[in-house]
């Protein structure tokens, strides 16, 4: 990620990029489960789809090159974004071990991308 420090904009582009992903996967997730289990048609699956290709661009925008990297942390962000999802779109209530989970997997996201390497 541009050396042994990232600088914050770098950072701050990848967070960007993390939080687009994950409204792009989530969302296409959720729009095909619409689709599928609440039987609200081939419009939302198609949508759904087409947001699942979307999100697969965004993840290649990263500014790291390593694919196993970037989907490793991208694995946290989506723990966290799904509770978040559901919470916004579904009205979920996580419990506090919810929260501490997805706290504990964005600090995993922390030192997955942004702890300087040599």
């Amino acid at each position: 990620m541009g050396g042994p420090y990232p600088s914050p904009m770098l950072i701050a582009r990848s967070i960007a990029l993390f939080a687009v992903a994950a409204l792009l996967e989530i969302g296409g997730a959720w729009l095909v489960w619409q689709g599928v289990r609440e039987h609200r048609g081939w419009v939302w699956i198609g949508a759904g789809i087409i947001a699942l290709g979307a999100y697969g661009f965004v993840a290649t925008l990263q500014p790291d090159a390593e694919f196993g990297r970037i989907l490793a942390a991208y694995g946290g962000v989506f723990v966290a974004g799904s509770l978040a999802w559901g919470m916004v779109a579904d009205g979920y209530r996580p419990d506090r071990f919810d929260v501490i989970g997805a706290l504990i997997c964005l600090a995993g996201v922390a030192v997955i991308m942004y702890v300087p390497r040599r």
